[in-house]
């Protein structure tokens, strides 16, 4: 959700990672971690202006006023439309019988919400922005221009994270990273309320089967908790971190004809730990930020790289791959992510790196190599073509350099990656960590549980993904 994470650029890009995708989003060329609210929707305060620099505010999220029920004639629809690949994935199937009954009594609640308007994600969708611009206007010039493309990933990620609410340990995490993410869009605590109040009046109109005073008030504490979890961690960043960087492109590697090595200086000292990403915004789509990977282990020049694939429609990624050059000053918000290896344990590495997704693969070989140790690291490199291998050098000089260290090329169409692993092993005594396309995060995960790797031991920054191999 990196070398591209979360996402700039259209759905259809079966090289794109999860840490291209920030969660894979429709307009993007980022990931992982995710289908996340930072990622996966254009947050509130987007611009580069002064207002960014405000201090997170550190209070207790307003009770959510709830809407009357209205008319779209009332409010009107939002502008754009979501493609089918676009849509938000909301839960659960027509009506209520299949919907799972565990979990708290709130769960309960907001999953039965949830199946019913599912049918209906598009109508929710563009009467949630209805409700939000129309007794909110001022928060309109907070999100882009462009919505049809982004419209629905605010919307997604909300009912996602609502969706999961007993997941207390996964979704705290989620949401901790998302708030401090949130920092460098301006997002101040008095937005929130009015998110949750258009949150409600769209589910409101349109679960008319579900909905009563019962289930109001269940939807009211998750996004409370869910809202209130994002501020706190605002406000316990801000006290010893920036709300974003600048960094100046030192050099540009042009790889393939769409795919660039993208290496620049932060203005400031950037913390953080191989395996992990960041959100970007160029100088020419303000407000426009992306997910990308970091290429490498911290370095002791500071510098920091990305590698960049260019995807159709895509405009962060087509600006970085054939527009950026040295000389040119981004902006970096701060890193995220938990696909870091674990230093305490003399486990293997089994790393799965698919496309540009290889980036963050090289980073963590970096990092134990770095740390001295002589863990067994096997590396698999997964590509559409020989063409696409763009950094099998420089991961074939690692190999000759630390005996440790095993890496190979996988083809499509003479192998499939999951397939490959399978056949080698066992991986009994290894932690296993995933990089690449979301069908390949699925489908490896798929096939490491099949032969016995436990999920506390798969690694990868995509919390869709995350919730489908936990539930």
């Amino acid at each position: 959700m990196a070398a591209g994470h979360p996402a700039d650029e259209p759905a259809a890009t079966g090289d794109r990672t999860a840490h291209d995708r920030a969660a894979q989003h429709p307009e993007g060329d980022e990931h992982t971690a995710g289908g996340c609210l930072t990622g996966a929707y254009r947050p509130l305060g987007e611009e580069g202006s002064a207002r960014e620099q405000r201090p997170a505010q550190e209070s207790t999220v307003p009770s959510v006023r709830v809407p009357e029920r209205r008319g779209p004639e009332a409010v009107g629809p939002a502008s754009g439309s979501a493609s089918g690949a676009d849509r938000p994935l909301l839960h659960g199937t027509p009506g209520t019988a299949g919907v799972a009954e565990s979990g708290s009594p709130d769960a309960i609640r907001v999953r039965r919400t949830l199946a019913e308007v599912g049918p209906v994600a598009d109508k929710v969708t563009s009467y949630f922005y209805a409700l939000l611009f129309t007794r909110h206007p001022d928060l309109r010039s907070l999100f882009p221009a462009a919505m049809d493309a982004q419209r629905d990933r605010l919307l997604k990620a909300l009912l996602t994270a609502a969706d999961h609410m007993d997941d207390a340990e996964v979704l705290k995490e989620y949401l901790q990273h998302l708030g401090r993410g949130h920092r460098k869009y301006g997002t101040e605590a008095s937005h929130y309320p009015a998110v949750g109040e258009a949150l409600i009046g769209a589910l409101s109109r349109y679960a008319t089967t579900t909905w009563d005073d019962e289930t109001e008030a269940a939807w009211v504490r998750t996004y409370t908790t869910i809202s209130q979890i994002m501020i706190d961690a605002a406000a316990e960043n801000e006290r010893h971190a920036p709300a974003w960087w600048h960094a100046e492109v030192v050099s540009h590697d042009l790889r393939t004809p769409d795919i660039a090595v993208v290496t620049v200086r932060p203005d400031q000292p950037y913390p953080f730990l191989a395996g992990q990403y960041t959100s970007l915004e160029t100088p020419w789509w303000p407000r426009v930020w992306r997910h990308y990977s970091f290429a490498s282990a911290p370095r002791s020049d500071g510098l920091l790289s990305f590698h960049v694939k260019a995807v159709p429609a895509g405009w962060v990624s087509n600006a970085l791959v054939h527009h950026a050059r040295p000389g040119d000053v981004l902006r970096l918000g701060p890193p995220a992510g938990s696909m870091t290896v674990d230093h305490s344990t003399d486990n293997g590495l089994l790393c799965l790196g698919g496309g540009t997704g290889i980036a963050p693969i090289k980073a963590l070989v970096e990092d134990v190599a770095e740390h001295g140790e002589r863990r067994p690291v096997e590396v698999f490199y997964g590509a559409r073509t020989d063409h696409d291998l763009y950094d099998i050098d420089t991961m074939l000089r690692l190999q000759q350099s630390h005996p440790w260290l095993e890496v190979r090329a996988i083809i499509d169409g003479k192998a499939q990656l999951p397939d490959v692993v399978r056949e080698y092993g066992p991986w009994n005594e290894y932690d296993a960590y995933l990089s690449g396309p979301p069908g390949m995060i699925r489908s490896s995960v798929d096939a490491l549980r099949g032969i016995g790797v436990p999920y506390e031991r798969i690694r990868h920054d995509s919390l869709d993904e995350l919730v489908a191999v936990k539930s």
